[in-house]
């Protein structure tokens, strides 16, 4: 008679063990399919109706988004060059009283220069650039540069 070790007897228990395993895995697998083809053949009616409604919603978002799109529209205007040279109105510039620094830094303000800007251009102070904005700005009635540009360019003070 042959003797088995203990070695053996584990070796072989750990391969039943496996086997079996493996069985019940391959059976719960096929229990599974069998309940999902009985769940598809019970509720077919429902899943393709809620597959036709995801394709439809997502044809629907789709289509919705292309046509409610906003096209872009490229506007060409052509600005027609002044008849005439700027020619600036002395007599409204005499009647405000503003000075030849204010003006110039007005036409600085005009051409979109920061205070920081125009002191370094005008080796001034920043504190001189808005002393002299304050000033125009009480002259000219305005509250911002961009209003006070504005009823400059109105008052033909700037071009």
């Amino acid at each position: 008679m042959r003797r088995v070790s203990n070695r053996q007897t584990g070796l072989r228990s750990l391969v039943h063990v496996l086997i079996y395993g493996l069985c019940a895995g391959l059976l719960i697998v096929a229990l599974k399919l069998i309940e999902f083809r009985f769940l598809v053949v019970q509720h077919s009616i429902e899943i393709y109706g809620a597959l036709i409604a995801l394709l439809f919603a997502g044809v629907g978002i789709w289509l919705g988004l292309k046509l409610t799109r906003k096209k872009e529209v490229v506007v060409i205007k052509e600005v027609p060059a002044p008849s005439q040279p700027f020619a600036m109105n002395e007599g409204r510039l005499k009647d405000l009283g503003i000075t030849k620094r204010e003006l110039e830094i007005l036409e600085l303000i005009a051409r979109g220069m920061s205070n920081r800007e125009i002191a370094e251009k005008l080796f001034v102070s920043e504190n001189t650039v808005k002393t002299h904005s304050s000033r125009l700005f009480d002259k000219l009635s305005a509250k911002r540069r961009t209003q006070a540009v504005q009823i400059a360019k109105e008052m033909g003070l700037i071009p």
